[in-house]
């Protein structure tokens, strides 16, 4: 499925695959927000944002950098504080943009958000669990990656069943390898 996905990618058809899922994210936001006051009431959005304050100080810090009207992205936000980073969330599209270009994210790579751990860059739905191995391994490498915005990833999850995707492992010079299958 991934490799099918990262050569559809390259070909160019990124940008539209990713506009009709970011639109998609979007027209769930309203709910999303509804669902963020049911869970907890009387807090704001940005209270929530704030929540990971209550993290130790020697949490790992994750800064990301995505769109405010992508419902799916703040949910990957929200698995990510829920499995112990701190967060410093940056929101607007052309921030997301801009990161990708400094931090040389592949372009057949991109998602819809962008992060920063430490000194690796985290692209779109990866799993916390991943990210926590890839911090405690240490491999030489720029990043990881889902490429596209597989469904079931988290931010992704739904009614549906999920697809099978790959986590990319990907160097500063554009090399890419398969650090786990899901």
């Amino acid at each position: 499925m991934t490799t099918n996905l990262i050569a559809r990618l390259s070909r160019g058809a990124a940008p539209a695959v990713i506009a009709l899922a970011l639109a998609a994210c979007g027209a769930g936001e309203a709910a999303q927000r509804q669902d963020l006051r049911a869970a907890e009431p009387g807090k704001t959005a940005e209270a929530t944002k704030l929540a990971s304050a209550e993290l130790p100080a020697d949490a790992p810090l994750m800064v990301i950098y995505k769109s405010p009207s992508c419902g799916c992205c703040a949910k990957w936000v929200d698995h990510i504080r829920a499995n112990g980073f701190r967060v410093e969330i940056h929101d607007g599209d052309a921030e997301v943009a801009a990161r990708k270009t400094e931090w040389r994210v592949p372009r057949e790579m991109h998602s819809c958000h962008t992060a920063k751990v430490g000194d690796y860059v985290i692209e779109g739905h990866v799993p916390a669990a991943e990210i926590k191995r890839m911090l405690a391994e240490k491999p030489d490498i720029a990043g990881l990656a889902v490429p596209g915005m597989p469904r079931g990833t988290p931010g992704m999850e739904g009614p549906y069943p999920a697809d099978r995707y790959d986590v990319v492992a990907f160097t500063h010079d554009g090399q890419t390898s398969v650090f786990a299958s899901k």
